[in-house]
């Protein structure tokens, strides 16, 4: 198998430190390997696979060397800049920001429902938002069965996808100390708003999961509303979906579908108290369901819990996975 050298821009913050440990776990195929960060954290020494490395600052000339792929998760307006840069040396950039994803000249991947659509690159590649990426793991599979007509979500998601700044907040709130992150305390509340408010009256991580499983179920017209909500739990998303199909479906053969489909782990004994939960989620690469259940107010409508690890599936993870397609295409 071909090796490759590969590069994490933002290695020192919390989704890129995961990268790390995601990249040892899995063991990719590395020939020589780069950490990056902003000048802040040029210096500081990782250690990856048993080696330490220096961290390097990210700047105009950093992919000058050849770098076969680069994970970044350093945000957008540094994606914005340097992405172009490394992607015009040849360079294949998975992002983890919201900066590309949109782009019509981008794809938006998730490996387990668009994995074909890594064709198309033009040596970038976009990371989906972490509680879009858990829901059309879930959606994809029964979209090819009984077609999506229209889709609810409604979001329970963790202080880490804040970053470290959300965690300690939900830290420091539990002493009693006033937030620096959330506008709000989130300790012993629950915030129905995450990222910032839109003219339209949603946030943009709603419009984000709309606009996002659109574009990966190709499906521009698909109905799909969303309501975000930021709670005190310091990891793993927690979503209630709702969703409406076209066609009728026979609920003992639907989460049959699911439990067949790829990455997902049914948990679905309620009698006996059996359903994801955030706590037993995180650590994990899979998305877990449970709690399936007819929706009775609609023709052929369905109700699904779905929890996933948000800094590992919901970001590192997924990443990591779109670069095994690509050199599993390299060595084809």
């Amino acid at each position: 198998m071909k090796k490759i050298n590969l590069a994490v821009v933002g290695a020192t913050g919390m989704v890129g430190r995961t990268f790390l440990k995601v990249l040892e776990e899995r063991q990719l195929p590395i020939e020589n390997f780069y950490v990056m960060a902003s000048s802040r954290s040029a210096g500081k020494t990782i250690t990856f696979n048993g080696k330490d490395y220096i961290v390097e600052e990210l700047t105009e000339n950093s992919f000058d060397k050849p770098i076969d792929i680069a994970l970044f998760s350093a945000g957008g307006s540094t994606s914005e800049k340097f992405a172009p840069i490394a992607a015009a040396h040849g360079c294949i950039v998975i992002d983890n920001s919201s900066q590309w994803r949109m782009d019509p000249e981008v794809p938006l991947i998730v490996p387990e429902v668009n994995a074909e659509d890594i064709s198309w690159h033009k040596n970038i590649i976009a990371n989906p938002n972490c509680s879009t990426i858990q829901a059309v793991v879930a959606l994809k599979p029964l979209d090819e069965k009984y077609k999506i007509k229209r889709v609810v979500y409604s979001t329970y998601q963790a202080v880490s996808g804040a970053g470290l700044a959300g965690w300690m907040d939900l830290e420091n709130g539990i002493k009693g100390e006033a937030p620096q992150k959330f506008p709000h305390p989130i300790a012993n509340n629950c915030l129905p708003h995450i990222d910032v408010f839109l003219d339209n009256g949603y946030t943009k991580e709603e419009m984000k999961m709309v606009n996002e499983t659109r574009k990966m179920l190709h499906n521009d017209n698909l109905k799909v509303t969303a309501t975000t909500v930021r709670v005190p739990v310091f990891n793993s998303h927690s979503e209630s979906i709702n969703v409406e199909f076209e066609n009728p479906f026979d609920l003992a053969e639907l989460i049959e579908t699911l439990k067949n489909a790829p990455g997902i782990v049914m948990m679905n004994d309620s009698m006996n108290n059996e359903y994801p939960l955030a706590q037993s989620a995180t650590g994990h690469d899979e998305v877990f369901i449970g709690r399936v259940r007819r929706d009775d107010s609609v023709e052929n409508g369905v109700n699904l819990w779905v929890v996933a690890d948000n800094i590992r599936k919901g970001a590192a993870t997924n990443a990591v996975q779109i670069a095994e397609e690509i050199i599993k295409n390299m060595n084809a």
